[in-house]
């Protein structure tokens, strides 16, 4: 009863099972347009998606705009009472400073919103040989 005993190396000729490891170039074709398929099933699934999806490009550019807007407010009112406290002059610097920063805001919105073109665009356009923008009658 010594002989019984099956471990690891007991069996039929005792020589290890090697797998194939290469597949035919038919079988690899095969997966391929299995994997294409359901990529595109996905992108299907994807575009589906999004079309439910509400497009934010307007808030964003209204939150944007707004906060241009605020901002060069505040710094002309942070500037004003600045030059204020600086030279003694109380209401008169954070008057025309606010004022100058409210234009600012409003001349900043314009620009970023398409309205009004940078300055600095046409002066590197009419350096280039333009002649700037084109005329209209």
């Amino acid at each position: 009863m010594t002989g019984d005993k099956k471990g690891p190396g007991s069996g039929k000729s005792g020589a290890k099972v090697v797998k194939k490891t290469a597949t035919s170039e038919s079988e690899l074709a095969r997966r391929l347009q299995k994997l294409d398929a359901k990529l595109d099933g996905k992108t299907v699934e994807r575009r589906e998606a999004e079309k439910g999806r509400p497009d934010n490009a307007g808030f964003a550019m209204a939150l944007r705009l707004s906060t241009e807007f605020v901002a060069a407010i505040l710094v002309g009112a942070g500037l004003g009472w600045g030059v204020d406290q600086l030279l003694g002059i109380a209401p008169w610097g954070m008057i025309v400073l606010l004022l100058l920063g409210f234009c600012a805001g409003v001349l900043n919105v314009l620009r970023s919103a398409g309205k009004i073109s940078d300055p600095r665009a046409g002066a590197s356009s009419k350096q280039a040989g333009d002649g700037g923008s084109p005329d209209t009658d």
